[in-house]
């Protein structure tokens, strides 16, 4: 449970920082993931950087959720 906490948490991490890149430096245009997330749903229109700051703390949250979890 420990690994997939943290392929998902590194996962999700990756896609928020990728994300806030993309919202402030127009980098990483082949995150279809972000845009998907950020532009598709009606109340994140004009919040897509908050939006991504959140998915990376989440990632982060998960990330740390799995350090704290002991090895069976």
């Amino acid at each position: 449970m420990k690994k997939i906490l943290e392929v998902i948490g590194s996962l999700v991490l990756i896609v928020g920082v990728c994300g806030v890149l993309r919202e402030l430096t127009g980098w990483f245009p082949f995150m279809g993931v972000t845009r998907f997330l950020t532009e598709n749903v009606g109340f994140l229109h004009g919040r897509e950087l908050f939006a991504n700051i959140v998915i990376a703390v989440v990632g982060f949250a998960v990330l740390m959720t799995s350090d704290r979890m002991r090895t069976a």
